[in-house]
């Protein structure tokens, strides 16, 4: 079970550290199976929407229960050995510190003028077609992406860190896995992958909802647009194509005054998205800014708010 002190621990580490490429990292495990498993899939069976569902199950069980059984074999081992792999563990599932590097990196790049730069390391993490990307759409892009992974890498891996311990966090980001490599509505994962994405839409609905309240609320503390986030969230925050990413897209365009959305290409095909926000002023680099603050400081909030409901359960 997760406690106060393993909790702080794993959040402290990723501020810290982030996520160094030498680390390894479980979801290159779980990525790994989710391949496996969508080859023997294939080969093995004719309804696909059936074992969309078994390769979904067995992937996300398999890993809550293998993490299960490490977490008990660490501390089987020795307390602080059970300590070190949880806080370990915890740690690998959560992305503040690599959103903000990874986001830096691009934007460090426009501010160069070097778009080609700017291009490819934005490629690394966007599923959009990068190459014809101007500098506000760069820049769109990478605001959209913090928003939307403040969320699913943040707010809440924490939730289930809190509610499940590292088991449960982990689980949580099997299905993150597999939503990101088979949950599309294309020919090919339509089928295979529509239980995948269905279980991404309902793990992430409280957690996006939560990361939307937060984004308002710390939006009067940095002194943008409050009211604005509210205001845009309620209104613009399920036109998006998914159910849960346009909620903090939308807190997040109306703290800034900003758009979001709109059409982008994906593997060549363009996509019309829904337009999010009220265009009040064209984006700039600045506006990144205050974008990190708010993601640092969402997770701040809500770290602090699990550590309370931790620290009540534990010791009230």
């Amino acid at each position: 079970m997760m406690t106060p002190f393993l909790f702080a621990g794993a959040y402290i580490l990723d501020l810290l550290a982030g996520d160094p490429r030498w680390l390894f990292h479980p979801v290159k495990v779980i990525g790994w199976a989710v391949c496996r498993g969508e080859v023997i899939v294939r080969r093995r069976m004719s309804d696909m929407r059936l074992g969309g569902v078994l390769l979904c199950v067995v992937v996300v069980a398999g890993t809550f229960g293998c993490a299960s059984v490490v977490q008990w074999a660490a501390f089987r081992i020795h307390g602080v050995v059970g300590t070190l792999v949880v806080i370990g563990g915890a740690w690998t599932t959560l992305a503040v510190r690599s959103l903000y590097d990874e986001s830096k990196a691009v934007v460090i790049e426009i501010r160069r003028d070097d778009l080609a730069a700017a291009r490819n390391a934005l490629s690394g993490i966007v599923g959009r077609d990068t190459g014809q990307l101007t500098r506000k759409e760069m820049l769109q892009a990478v605001i959209e992406t913090v928003a939307e992974n403040l969320s699913d890498g943040v707010i809440a891996p924490m939730l289930y860190l809190m509610v499940g311990g590292f088991p449960l966090a982990l689980a949580y980001k099997a299905v993150n896995t597999l939503d990101s490599m088979i949950g599309y509505r294309d020919e090919r994962y339509r089928d295979i992958g529509w239980f995948s994405a269905g279980m991404d839409d309902a793990a992430n609905w409280l957690p996006a909802r939560i990361t939307g309240i937060i984004v308002v609320l710390v939006s009067y503390v940095i002194g943008a647009d409050g009211h604005g986030a509210w205001r845009i969230m309620r209104r613009d925050g399920r036109k998006h194509l998914s159910p849960n990413s346009g909620i903090p897209e939308a807190a997040v365009a109306g703290a800034l005054g900003i758009q979001l959305g709109g059409a982008h290409d994906y593997f060549g095909q363009r996509v019309e998205k829904p337009v999010i926000g009220d265009k009040r002023r064209e984006i700039d680099t600045d506006d990144m800014a205050a974008v990190w603050y708010i993601m640092f400081l969402s997770s701040f909030v809500m770290a602090a708010a699990c550590l309370i409901i931790l620290t009540a359960v534990h010791y009230g």
